[in-house]
């Protein structure tokens, strides 16, 4: 990696730095649960740790890190279910957006952090789809 590259790798994985915490989810669905957001050592890597009840429960881990070949902030989900999904993250000013795949799939969340950074209040929308998500930090 040149220089160059490593200063927007690094730039870009610092834009994640908002997300470290834990996190309580909800919503009026009755979705419920907690996710936890940790750099791995040598901040590479931004691993979240799920666990959200519900309708469709969710476990699992994910790992979020710079793809250079795509030029974005890329990660992996792994569900206990066996499941192996990819999503594409950026955060611009307080809006956090995640796509389903890459940033042309209209599947994403969109996501604006209130004044503080204490609450993301957002929704997953998809064609035919969707429902609202509110994270709000719990240390």
């Amino acid at each position: 990696m040149t220089t160059d590259t490593t200063d927007v790798r690094a730039a870009a994985l610092r834009t994640l730095d908002r997300l470290v915490g834990t996190w309580t989810v909800s919503n009026p669905d009755g979705l419920a649960g907690e996710v936890r957001y940790e750099w791995m050592d040598g901040g590479n890597w931004l691993v979240q740790s799920v666990d959200l009840r519900g309708e469709e429960p969710t476990r699992g881990v994910e790992y979020v890190g710079w793809d250079e070949d795509a030029g974005e902030l890329r990660s992996h989900f792994f569900g206990a279910g066996g499941e192996h999904l990819e999503y594409t993250y950026r955060i611009e000013g307080d809006l956090l957006t995640i796509w389903f795949g890459g940033t042309d799939s209209p599947a994403r969340f969109e996501g604006r952090f209130g004044a503080d950074g204490t609450v993301n209040d957002g929704a997953w929308r998809w064609p035919g789809g969707g429902y609202a998500s509110t994270m709000t930090r719990a240390g």
